[in-house]
C-alpha cells in the first residue's frame, strides 16, 4: 500500500514538475495594452506560425496589417482566421516572394503606390535548414531569403517608414545566429555548403543588419530591433528530416515541450508595441527582453561591410 501512494504521490510531483517546466519553457509574455489604430503593419511570411499570431495580435489592436506572402491561396485562408479571431477586417492579403528580387520590388512599389503610411515593418518570413537551393536570383537560399529578400524589402520601403515616424523595423533572427561565421568572401556558401552554418550566418546578418541600420536612422524616428522567437513547434522545421536522419525523431519527442506559436509570436509582438522598447534600438531581444547577441555580431566594421555587399548584390545605388 505504501509503494502505491509512492509511486502515486511521485507521478503527481512528477506531473507539476512537468507542468511548471513546460510554463517556464513557454518564455516571456507583452503586457503592453498598446492601441495600433490608424497605424499600417506589413508582416512578411504569415499564413501560419508566429507571423499569423502576430497578426492576430495587431490585428486585434486596432492596426490595419498587410499579410505579404508568397502563397496567396493559403494567405487567404490565413486572413479569414486572423479576421475571425482578431474582429477586424483590415487585414489584407498581398503576394510577396522573398526569394524574388522582382517580387520584393513589385511589392515595394505596390505599397509605395497604395498606401500613405507604413508604421510597423515585421520581418518575419523565413527559411531553415533547407537543402543547398538557389533563390530565382542564384543566391543561396537561406542567406538569400532571410537576409537579401529582407535588406531589399526594407530599404525600398524605407522612405514610407520614414515618413511615418514614429515607426518601427522589427527584423525575426534567431540564437542560431551564434552558430553562425559572416564569411564576407563566400556568404553563398559555394566552396563548401552545410546547412545548419548557412542558417546561422544568414540569422547573424539579421542581428548586424538591425544595429546597422540603427546607427544611419538615428534621429530619423525609426527604431529597429532583432530578436530570438524562441524554439517553435511550426512549419519552419519542416526540412529537419532532410537536414539529417536523427532530427525528425528528435522534434517529434521534444516537440511537447517547445513553445506554441502563440508563445513564440510575443517577443516579435513586443518589439512592435512595447513602449519602453519603442525608446530602444537596434538591441538584440529574447522573451521581451534586450539581450546580447554573440560578440562578432556588434562588429561594426564588418556590419558596415556586409551592409555594403548586400547593396551590390541586390543592384541598389544609396
Amino acid at each position: 500500500m505504501a509503494t502505491g501512494v509512492t509511486i502515486a504521490a511521485g507521478a503527481v510531483g512528477a506531473g507539476v514538475g512537468l507542468v511548471f517546466l513546460k510554463r517556464w519553457l513557454s518564455g516571456g509574455r507583452c503586457h503592453s495594452n498598446a492601441r495600433m489604430d490608424g497605424k499600417t503593419v506589413i508582416i512578411t511570411g504569415c499564413n501560419t506560425g508566429i507571423g499569423k499570431e502576430s497578426a492576430k495580435d495587431l490585428a486585434k489592436r486596432g492596426a490595419r496589417v498587410i499579410m505579404a506572402c508568397r502563397n496567396i491561396e493559403k494567405a487567404e485562408e490565413a486572413r479569414l482566421d486572423v479576421v475571425r479571431e482578431s474582429g477586424s477586417s483590415n487585414v489584407l492579403v498581398k503576394k510577396l516572394d522573398l526569394a524574388s528580387m522582382k517580387s520584393i520590388r513589385e511589392f515595394a512599389e505596390d505599397i509605395k503606390r497604395e498606401e500613405k503610411q507604413l508604421n510597423v515593418l515585421l520581418n518575419n518570413a523565413g527559411v531553415m535548414l533547407c537543402p543547398q537551393w538557389e533563390t530565382e536570383d542564384g543566391f543561396e537560399m537561406q542567406f538569400g531569403t532571410n537576409h537579401l529578400g529582407h535588406f531589399l524589402l526594407t530599404l525600398l520601403l524605407l522612405d514610407l517608414i520614414k515618413a511615418s515616424a514614429p515607426s518601427r523595423i522589427v527584423n525575426v533572427s534567431s540564437n542560431a545566429h551564434r552558430r553562425g561565421n559572416m564569411n564576407l568572401d563566400d556568404v553563398m556558401m559555394s566552396k563548401k555548403y552545410e546547412a545548419l552554418q548557412a542558417y546561422g550566418q544568414s540569422k547573424l546578418a539579421n542581428v548586424m543588419f538591425t544595429r546597422e541600420l540603427a546607427r544611419r536612422l538615428k534621429g530619423t524616428g525609426v527604431t529597429s530591433y532583432s530578436l530570438h522567437p524562441g524554439v517553435i513547434n511550426t512549419d519552419l522545421g519542416r526540412h529537419f528530416g532532410t537536414y539529417a536522419s536523427w532530427a525528425k525523431p528528435l522534434l517529434f519527442f521534444t516537440s511537447p515541450f517547445l513553445k506554441t506559436s502563440e508563445q513564440g509570436a510575443q517577443t516579435s509582438i513586443y518589439c512592435c508595441v512595447d513602449e519602453k522598447a519603442g525608446q530602444e534600438t537596434g538591441l538584440y531581444y529574447m522573451d521581451c527582453a534586450a539581450t546580447e547577441p554573440i560578440e562578432k555580431a556588434k562588429d561594426d566594421e564588418v556590419a558596415k561591410k556586409l551592409w555594403d555587399l548586400s547593396l551590390k548584390l541586390v543592384e541598389l545605388e544609396e
